[in-house]
């Protein structure tokens, strides 16, 4: 398998695609930027298979139903952010942005931790609430890399002083969770460069002394 950064959106959130031999995609988090996005899939030959979203806020989903309805795929979600893809309010861009930014409703709700498999992927789903309540990261032991949307970037770790926002919880869910994934793990953030859990375990300036 193979995964590829494709920055897009008002601030440049990075979609992720994963790809296996066969050219079928998961399209983690497609923020904007429609056409950019599928001219990459295409170049790249891939047949999406399902979108997966680490979160809903705006810059997450701006080009979930372009993506939803060109290749008549799935959509999953934290049921705890089940209405935000339609409330601009909840999802941020009203706040934001002139205009708001809307999806039609998910396909379907993630509701509790542990394995999802569509088609020929499989994740552990981790609820990392914190950055917004319905935060979750996807692991796939297969290629050691966890989509971590905004919870834990190189350096950093994600805000929480939007609604629905917890500090005290986000440091818990980077220790109790994140940080217990094997050190070797690959980070493939919603923002900037990919880390590695010993990276962060060792330099993040957030994390220590937690």
């Amino acid at each position: 398998m193979n995964w590829e950064t494709i920055p897009l959106g008002p601030i440049q959130t990075n979609c992720y695609l994963l790809y296996n031999d066969k050219g079928e995609a998961v399209v983690f988090d497609p923020g904007g930027d429609e056409n950019v996005l599928h001219d990459k899939i295409h170049s790249l030959g891939l047949q999406p298979q399902v979108i997966l979203l680490t979160h809903a806020h705006f810059d997450h989903i701006g080009a979930v139903d372009s993506v939803r309805n060109k290749y008549n795929i799935p959509v999953y979600v934290h049921t705890r952010e089940a209405d935000w893809l339609t409330d601009p309010e909840k999802n941020g861009s009203s706040l934001f942005l002139n205009g708001g930014v809307y999806a039609s409703k998910a396909d379907h709700l993630i509701t509790e931790e542990g394995t999802l498999s569509t088609g020929a992927f499989s994740f552990e789903v981790m609820e990392t609430p914190g950055h917004s309540p319905g935060s979750v990261s996807f692991y796939c032991g297969q290629i050691q890399t966890v989509f971590s949307g905004d919870v834990l970037f190189a350096g950093a770790i994600g805000r929480t002083d939007l609604p629905g926002g917890d500090h005290s919880q986000l440091l818990s869910v980077l220790h109790n969770k994140m940080l217990e994934l094997p050190e070797e793990t690959y980070v493939a953030c919603g923002h900037g460069p990919w880390t590695t859990i010993g990276t962060e375990m060792d330099s993040n300036p957030f994390l220590n002394g937690f």
